[in-house]
């Protein structure tokens, strides 16, 4: 099966999508990932898309990147995507020839990804997330690297903006194209964050079980 996460930035989608990857035995993707590895390994697309990497990079080779993506073994039996689709018109033309069977949409209010964010903290070494309301210290518990601020969390609302330009469209999109499962994360009934991630996490498979 092939599953996109759709949500604002910090939304929790990118640590759901870690949790789902391990129960299904799918990889999980982030166009980021993809743009990386194609590059690294010298693929064409990747070549391409490295002449791009200080800009915007072209809806067309953001395409063509996830579907050369996709065909490599890994993904045969299916892959979560995160950060792909972005835009209505990728979505428009990946769909002409491309599969998403489930399109995860975690519905939260603005306000509450802006705290997330500004209370977020990546490992500088090994990228784990944690929130300085849950995590007391400046270390990360799984390498002992350096717990920072990333440079594009500084620039939440501009990241924000963005999604609402760019990508909540796709809400009504996949709505309409009958993909669309949506999660309300105001209405999560849990008040601790492990609870909270664990009651999202078996919402979501509930619906995706079924699909096997």
């Amino acid at each position: 099966m092939i599953i996109s996460m759709l949500g604002a930035p910090g939304c929790g989608k990118g640590t759901q999508a870690k949790k789902l990857s391990q129960r299904y035995n799918i990889p999980h993707i982030s166009t980021g990932d993809i743009f990386r590895k194609a590059i690294k390994e010298g693929t064409p697309m990747g070549k391409v898309a490295q002449q791009y990497m200080s800009t915007l990079v072209p809806d067309e080779i953001v395409i063509e990147l996830v579907k050369e993506r996709l065909s490599q073994p890994d993904c045969a039996n299916g892959v979560i995507l995160d950060g792909f689709p972005r835009t209505v018109n990728q979505a428009d033309v990946y769909l002409k020839s491309g599969k998403l069977d489930k399109v995860i949409y975690f519905n939260i209010d603005e306000q509450v990804v802006v705290d997330r964010i500004l209370n977020r903290r990546t490992c500088a070494n090994c990228g784990e997330i944690y929130s300085i309301l849950t995590h007391n210290s400046d270390t990360c518990d799984k390498c002992g690297g350096e717990l920072v601020v990333r440079a594009e969390d500084a620039k939440i609302q501009d990241r924000i903006d963005s999604y609402k330009k760019e990508t909540y469209p796709l809400v009504e999109y996949f709505k309409q194209n009958g993909l669309l499962f949506e999660l309300d994360i105001n209405n999560v009934k849990a008040t601790e964050p492990e609870d909270q991630i664990n009651e999202i996490y078996d919402k979501i498979t509930s619906e995706l079980d079924k699909l096997i």
